[in-house]
């Protein structure tokens, strides 16, 4: 089977894809602690599938993918629209560069009142085209609902994806001056190494059967909030609450004990507020737990932004 790695990346990390999108969460600042806890049949070789069950904006699965020897990937995630970019990017990526760069090229020269137009145009029209699109055939329509998507998040304030509880995207215009919203050279990049990627949309156990003791997967659920104020507080609108944390612990534990799988978890480390909330201690007490140190929002006001210290759960 044709290994996923391009082997003229592997001394460069200048050429490597890196995410189109930036997500809540996002590993990217992390890769260079995370990379430290890859288990070490990684790169021995003896890793020959990959899964990341809650993509985002996949920094860790574009790091592994394109460093190491893996033969087969599997991506998925609960959000149809990006997944449905995953989809657009790896079928369509010639015709979403064509479609990004005309957005593009109209934003740049607009005015700042004309961008403030364009850009709430241009949410209204992806907050409508949702409630009636057909996530399950990819068409003209997916290749400019995605457009849509990648331009909202690459002009809007602090490049953050949030939806309100009708499913509406509410984040307002950015001040960027000179945004890039179309990386043609990273989109085809992308669409090359998701050739040979399956990617699907649903729940996290979509790929259970697949998984065995040859495979390494990764888990980055939504987190924990750690505080009312905590920027981690826009995932528990997912619904992804406390009963579903303890969930996805015994979705853990399977896949140590049945697939014998090497797995690796990420989530918030509540003791950044209470010293005394040892909520993931206790539902992984059997496996190894380390603390990275990441650069987050605690709180809205800027002055209590800053490091924090973010939990990686191992089985090796």
């Amino acid at each position: 089977m044709k290994q996923l790695q391009d082997s003229e990346n592997l001394n460069s990390s200048k050429n490597l894809a890196k995410p189109f999108i930036k997500w809540v969460g996002g590993k990217t600042q992390l890769i260079g602690q995370l990379e430290n806890f890859y288990p070490l049949e990684l790169p021995a070789g003896k890793i020959h599938k990959y899964f990341e069950l809650f993509i985002g904006g996949g920094a860790v699965f574009f790091e592994v993918i394109q460093k190491f020897p893996i033969e087969k990937a599997f991506i998925n995630d609960i959000n149809q629209d990006l997944i449905l970019s995953y989809q657009v990017i790896r079928y369509n990526s010639q015709e979403l560069i064509k479609t990004l760069s005309k957005l593009q090229e109209e934003y740049l020269t607009s005015n700042s009142q004309q961008r403030e137009n364009i850009f709430y145009k241009i949410r209204q029209e992806y907050n409508q085209q949702r409630i009636e699109f057909d996530y399950n055939n990819l068409s003209q329509e997916s290749i400019k609902r995605v457009s849509l998507m990648i331009f909202l998040n690459k002009t809007c304030f602090n490049g953050l994806y949030r939806t309100n509880k009708k499913g509406d995207f509410n984040v307002p215009i950015g001040k960027y001056k000179n945004p890039t919203i179309c990386n043609s050279d990273n989109l085809l990049k992308i669409s090359k190494i998701l050739q040979n990627v399956t990617i699907h949309s649903g729940n996290y156990d979509i790929y259970t059967q697949y998984i065995d003791n040859n495979s390494f997967v990764y888990l980055d659920p939504p987190y924990r909030p750690i505080s009312k104020t905590s920027s981690f507080t826009a995932y528990a609108k997912s619904g992804f609450n406390d009963d579903s944390q303890i969930k996805l612990s015994q979705y853990y534990k399977y896949l140590d004990q049945e697939c014998q799988a090497k797995v690796m978890l990420s989530n918030s480390d509540p003791q950044n507020v209470d010293v005394q909330d040892v909520f993931f201690e206790n539902l992984y007490s059997q496996y190894n737990i380390h603390r990275v140190s990441a650069n987050r929002m605690v709180n809205s006001k800027a002055a209590n932004r800053g490091k924090i210290t973010e939990l990686l759960i191992t089985n090796y």
